[in-house]
């Protein structure tokens, strides 16, 4: 093959020909692997006074330098459906895709192929101006804004394997799949900023592509409103598989915003433990305690010993993340002292709970507006302050980072890091005692 290094915008519009006949121009190109790190392109689109035709790559005899494809049958079969494969022309030029190396989203002005081993594959994205001149038709001009043979790759060129295209046209076709998904990999809050960039359908594509438990760590990095768009557009059954991996606090923040109805649907998607523990938390005002605080928290019995309750949690094995503080409950769920889990490590392993707890506790009502709830906790140095209904059963607890949330600006409070994380079964675990 002639051709061994360009771009698309080099071949679209070529001649394509059978034994030195002109049969039609070059219009697309396919791949049907796009996880792939380089791609093989499996086969060229051809415009043929017939219609499109698809001319499989092992049909193509050579590409030369001016881009001409030379094939050794006249294709007859008809494109396939974009149901199967990628088209890097209609697919990708023009369109949005993400830089998961620059963590931004970009558009993709033209595309690099070369000729590899035998194979034409595809090595990168390019969204400078370079892209776009030569697209434009000022080739020579494009060529020297994006030389191809520079030393280095340019700022405007993105490898393949850094480029996660997203689907616009339709959404329920994103090709990418979940276990090999790149975007998967980015930190939440990253994603996040790359979502809320996109369009709302870009958006669902996005949010298409990932795992329940992906989406919703990106989902507490979003603002309310983009979250409401965006389980608008992808079903109730996915959003609400979702919103069950979110935080318990974040979930409810969530539902809070949305009308009676949805809510309802929602909720009915679930299963039953979820469903109860956020109608629960719905009830509370999100600038309260009750509206802040998460149910997911360790509790212990006071009558054990501490080797034997050291021996139970890793038997439960909490999902929780915030194991910072035990809380000592009585049969009817007074909270009855806390105890860190320093002190329950260095404890003697006979000794007993009730022993060594701190009966001294600082706690906070479901109504305590947001704001006191934050300042008891920087007042007396807590990771976590545990909230009581007014008969002393304790109903959940307000983390440093949640109380934070309530008195920081909404963006910079989002930036944050997390105590807790998807963890709605913990209490389940948790509830047998210890």
């Amino acid at each position: 093959m002639a051709f061994t290094q360009g771009f698309i915008s080099d071949l679209v519009g070529r001649r394509a020909t059978v034994n030195d006949l002109t049969i039609g121009k070059v219009a697309d190109f396919l791949i049907t692997s796009p996880d792939d790190a380089f791609p093989p392109i499996d086969g060229l689109v051809i415009k043929t006074a017939r219609g499109l035709r698809f001319a499989p790559m092992d049909t193509v005899a050579d590409v030369d330098r001016n881009g001409t494809v030379a094939l050794t049958v006249t294709p007859d079969k008809a494109a396939p459906s974009d149901d199967e494969r990628l088209y890097l022309v209609a697919d990708l030029l023009d369109k949005q895709i993400v830089d998961v190396n620059g963590r931004k989203v970009v558009r993709i002005n033209d595309i690099e192929v070369a000729d590899t081993g035998g194979r034409l594959r595809v090595l990168a994205a390019d969204v400078g101006v370079g892209g776009l001149l030569r697209r434009l038709g000022l080739r020579s001009l494009g060529r020297r804004v994006t030389p191809v043979n520079a030393p280095g790759m340019p700022n405007s060129m993105i490898a393949w394997s850094a480029v996660s295209p997203i689907r616009e046209a339709n959404p329920a076709n994103v090709r990418l799949s979940v276990t090999q998904n790149r975007l998967a990999r980015l930190h939440p809050s990253e994603l996040a900023e790359i979502i809320s960039e996109l369009s709302a359908r870009e958006a669902a594509a996005v949010v298409g592509q990932l795992d329940d438990e992906t989406a919703a760590d990106a989902f507490e990095h979003l603002d309310v409103e983009k979250q409401k768009t965006i389980i608008g557009d992808i079903g109730t059954e996915r959003a609400a598989d979702i919103i069950e991996e979110m935080d318990a606090d974040d979930a409810a923040d969530l539902l809070g915003e949305l009308p009676a109805e949805r809510q309802s649907e929602l909720l009915a998607e679930m299963n039953d433990y979820t469903a109860g523990e956020l109608r629960e938390l719905v009830k509370y005002d999100e600038d309260t305690a009750g509206g802040l605080m998460t149910t997911d928290f360790v509790w212990i019995y006071p009558h054990r010993t501490t080797e034997a309750t050291i021996r139970k949690i890793r038997e439960i094995a909490p999902a929780t993340e915030f194991i910072y503080y035990l809380y000592v409950l009585d049969k009817n769920d007074h909270l009855m002292g806390t105890i860190s889990l320093r002190t329950l490590l260095l404890a003697l392993p006979t000794a007993f709970i009730d022993r060594v707890m701190n009966t001294d506790v600082v706690s906070v009502a479901a109504d305590t507006p947001a704001v006191e709830v934050a300042a008891t906790i920087a007042r007396y140095d807590l990771l976590a302050v545990p909230v009581l209904r007014d008969d002393g059963t304790m109903i959940g607890i307000v983390t440093v980072d949640d109380a934070i949330d309530a008195i920081m600006p909404g963006d910079v409070a989002k930036k944050l890091p997390r105590f807790t994380a998807r963890h709605h079964s913990v209490s389940t675990g948790v509830s047998s005692g210890t």
